[in-house]
């Protein structure tokens, strides 16, 4: 029996949101959003031009050709993502665990979403036999399963999936006709990207593939909503996309001006933007490895993070400690662990995951500090490792961590 009801714990309204950036704010977008700031912005929704224009630029410079007319805009990836499902109607189906905002999206408009299993070495993309057995399994019990959202670099996860994984997934979702949606919001912050193999499965198949990318993941602040997403260059395509703009006009789901123009400003990709973009990733890069050392030497189990500001711990096998703590599910884990650490600490339950698995989404950004002086220092430190207040923050979970594992071989039985 459930210790917890997620559903009295704010699953949407207090849901955790991308993980922010933790870091100044780069001038060049400020600017350009205080010189938009005076325009009335009256054009239709998803048709704000300057933006699609550098959409397009944006997916050309990634192997993916597009045209104006094969893409939209809308106010972050949550709008773009419910005019996609309401358009296509039918089921949907998503990884297990998956970013906290994909399943809301689709019970809100009163569809139904399966969770499938992930395979061993990555999050973010179906194991495409768990696939296969779904799908066969929701026809057999009546349903209507059309779309399958992944990511290939993926939140909750920060894994990346290898190519030979996408191909199989993507093959055998195309074998059953299911419309794919790629969430690529994190495919420009990969840590090693000399060393990863990015393949995007619009790559593949470009005729049945729609690609999502929230610009506040790499480019914006949060708080400055703004997403592009590239629909296949066909006749279904197209009619697809028409779709996708009436609903998101009948949503009044159009971005801002001012967050626009920086927006496009961002998906240039003018030197400002990438320096600050390698920066940023190199940093996180360091956190995150830097937080997965504690975490596994406490005994907890994550895979290494390698996209992202983030990791995903599973903290099963200190499970002996969180219950001599009155821990025993996630949304627990959760309470019990933002109050050690001082920062958000979202249980597994957030992204799809059982309520009873002890697993949490830790962010890098709150340790790269709390002031705007900090955060500076964090940016252009050659060690940010070594600042006091990055030390305290990583030495706080250590502490934390050690502390449960060391109550947990306490109460480990004599062999």
């Amino acid at each position: 029996m459930r210790r917890t009801d997620p559903e009295g714990r704010g699953p949407v309204r207090y849901g955790p949101p991308l993980p922010g950036q933790g870091l100044p704010l780069l001038p060049g977008l400020s600017a350009t959003l205080a010189e938009a700031a005076d325009h009335d912005g009256t054009g239709p929704s998803g048709r704000t031009f300057a933006l699609l224009d550098a959409a397009c630029g944006y997916f050309a410079r990634r192997g993916l050709a597009a045209e104006p007319d094969t893409v939209a805009a809308a106010p972050g990836a949550p709008a773009l993502f419910v005019a996609v499902t309401a358009a296509l109607g039918g089921d949907v189906l998503v990884p297990r665990p998956c970013p906290a905002w994909w399943a809301p999206q689709i019970r809100a408009l009163g569809r139904s979403v399966f969770h499938v299993a992930t395979p061993a070495e990555c999050g973010g993309v179906p194991d495409p036999y768990a696939l296969l057995e779904t799908v066969r399994r929701i026809r057999a019990e009546g349903g209507d399963p059309r779309l399958l959202v992944l990511a290939v670099a993926d939140d909750p996860t920060a894994t990346v999936a290898p190519p030979e994984v996408v191909h199989e997934t993507v093959e055998a979702a195309a074998g059953e006709g299911l419309h794919l949606v790629s969430d690529e919001t994190w495919r420009d912050c990969v840590h090693r990207p000399h060393e990863t193999v990015l393949l995007s499965p619009a790559e593949m198949l470009p005729d049945r593939i729609i690609v999502v990318t929230d610009l506040a993941g790499p480019f914006l602040p949060a708080g400055w909503p703004a997403a592009v997403a590239r629909f296949p260059a066909t006749a279904d395509g197209a009619a697809l996309h028409a779709r996708v703009l009436d609903v998101l006009t009948a949503l009044g789901a159009r971005v801002a001006d001012p967050v626009a123009a920086a927006a496009a400003y961002a998906l240039d990709e003018p030197a400002d933007v990438t320096q600050r973009l390698a920066t940023g990733i190199a940093l996180h890069a360091q956190v995150a490895e830097a937080a997965h050392r504690a975490v596994v030497t406490a005994g907890a189990l994550a895979r290494p993070p390698q996209a992202g500001r983030h990791l995903y711990a599973d903290l099963g096998p200190l499970r002996s400690a969180l219950d001599a703590r009155d821990v025993g599910d996630s949304q627990e884990l959760e309470d019990f662990l933002t109050a050690r650490l001082g920062m958000p600490a979202p249980g597994g339950h957030r992204f799809g995951d059982d309520l009873a698995a002890l697993r949490v989404r830790l962010s890098t950004g709150p340790f790269l500090g709390t002031t705007a002086e900090e955060r500076h220092q964090s940016l252009v430190s050659l060690r940010p490792l070594e600042l006091p207040h990055v030390q305290r923050a990583l030495n706080l979970l250590g502490s934390v961590f050690d502390d449960l594992r060391d109550d947990a071989q306490r109460w480990e039985p004599p062999r």
